[in-house]
C-alpha cells in the first residue's frame, strides 16, 4: 500500500473530475501516494469518466462504488479503503489542490506528529462573481478556511478545519475505530454542503481523545462554489439543518415540556423570528444572520420535536 492516499467522495460532478485528478497527480510528495476515488453511485457518466482517468500518466487512480447514498457512507468507505496506508488525505471533488498540500500534509502528520491536520480553503466564485450580500462573515459556511500565515496546534472545535481539506493520521484512526457519524449524512443534492455537521463531530471526537491536532496553512485548496450556494435561501436553509440535527442528537432531555417541546426553546425561537422579521422590513445591516438565527432555532425545535416523536422517547 502507498503510505499516502488522497481521496475524494463525488456525485454527479464528473465535469471537475480531469481538472482535480490532474492537480493531484501534479502535487509533490516525500512519499508514495495514490489517489482514491469514491463514487457515491453517481446516475452520470461518472464512472466513464473516472475509468479514462485511470488509464492516463502519474499516481494511480483508484475506483470504488459506494451504493448506500450521502457523504457519510462515502467518507466511512474511504477510511476502509485506505485503511493500510499511513497518512489519507481528504479533499472534496469541488475543489483543487494548491502545489504543496501533501508534502504539507506528509509533514505535519509524519514529522510534527499530528494525528489530524488540515488547512486553508480559499473560495472561487467564478464565473458567477459574489453576491454582493455576501460579506466576509458568512464566508466560513461556505467552507472558506484561513486561520492565519503561521502554523499552530488547535485546542478545541471553536477553531474549525473541515473535511474538504484535512489529514489524519491511520494508526490514530484504526486505534480507536473512528468513523463519520451516519446520524449526520447528507444525500442527494444536500450531500454538497446544505446541513450535515459529520466533520464538525469527527472534530470534537478527536478533541475528546486528545488528539494532537494541527493547522497547516501551506495544506490548501480552492473550494469552486456552485450558483445554488450563492442564494439567501441556501444559508437560511443550512442553518435549519444545523439547528434541526442539533435539537434531534445533541440536545439533552428537558424536565419541563410542551408536546416534548421546552417552553424556553418556543419563547427563542419567536424572539429570533420577530426581530429577524424587523430588521428584514427595515431592511437593517444584519437581517440575513439575524434570519439564520431564526431558522436554527427553527430547526431546534423541530429536532427537539422529532426526538420526542420517537418509538421509546420518554414522555
Amino acid at each position: 500500500m502507498p503510505a499516502l492516499t488522497v481521496a475524494f467522495c463525488t456525485f454527479k460532478r464528473p465535469a471537475r473530475l480531469d481538472a482535480l485528478v490532474a492537480a493531484l497527480r501534479a502535487q509533490e510528495s516525500p512519499v508514495r501516494y495514490d489517489i482514491l476515488a469514491i463514487n457515491n453511485n453517481s446516475p452520470d457518466n461518472t464512472l466513464d469518466v473516472l475509468h479514462a482517468l485511470q488509464a492516463l500518466p502519474g499516481a494511480p487512480l483508484r475506483i470504488v462504488t459506494e451504493t448506500t447514498p450521502g457523504i457519510v457512507p462515502a467518507r466511512n468507505r474511504a477510511l476502509t479503503e485506505a485503511g493500510n496506508c499511513d497518512v489519507l488525505v481528504f479533499i472534496d471533488d469541488d475543489e483543487l489542490p494548491h502545489p504543496g498540500l501533501l508534502a504539507a500534509a506528509c509533514d505535519a502528520i509524519l514529522q510534527e506528529g499530528a494525528d489530524c491536520a488540515g488547512g486553508r480553503v480559499e473560495i472561487d466564485f467564478a464565473p458567477h462573481g459574489r453576491p454582493d450580500w455576501l460579506g466576509d462573515d458568512l464566508l466560513g459556511f461556505l467552507a472558506h478556511i484561513d486561520h492565519g500565515p503561521s502554523a499552530f496546534w488547535l485546542v478545541d472545535d471553536r477553531t474549525p478545519l473541515w473535511t474538504s481539506n484535512i489529514a489524519y493520521r491511520m494508526a490514530y484512526v484504526r486505534q480507536h475505530q473512528l468513523h463519520f457519524d451516519a446520524r449526520y449524512n447528507r444525500a442527494g443534492a444536500s450531500a454538497s454542503g446544505s446541513g450535515g455537521g459529520e466533520d464538525v463531530v469527527m472534530l470534537r471526537r478527536l478533541f475528546a481523545l486528545g488528539a494532537r491536532v494541527r493547522y497547516r496553512p501551506d495544506m490548501a485548496v480552492t473550494h469552486g462554489v456552485e450558483p445554488w450556494r450563492l442564494s439567501r435561501r441556501y444559508f437560511l436553509r443550512l442553518h435549519y439543518l444545523a439547528g434541526m440535527r442539533k435539537g434531534l442528537h445533541e440536545l439533552p432531555d428537558f424536565p419541563r415540556t410542551l408536546f416534548g417541546v421546552p417552553p424556553f426553546l418556543i419563547k427563542q425561537a419567536m424572539q429570533h423570528g420577530l426581530k429577524a422579521l424587523a430588521m428584514t422590513v427595515l431592511r437593517q445591516q444584519g437581517a440575513l444572520r439575524q434570519g439564520m438565527n431564526a431558522t436554527h432555532a427553527l430547526g431546534l425545535l423541530q429536532g427537539v420535536r422529532a426526538r420526542y416523536r420517537q418509538p421509546g422517547a420518554a414522555t
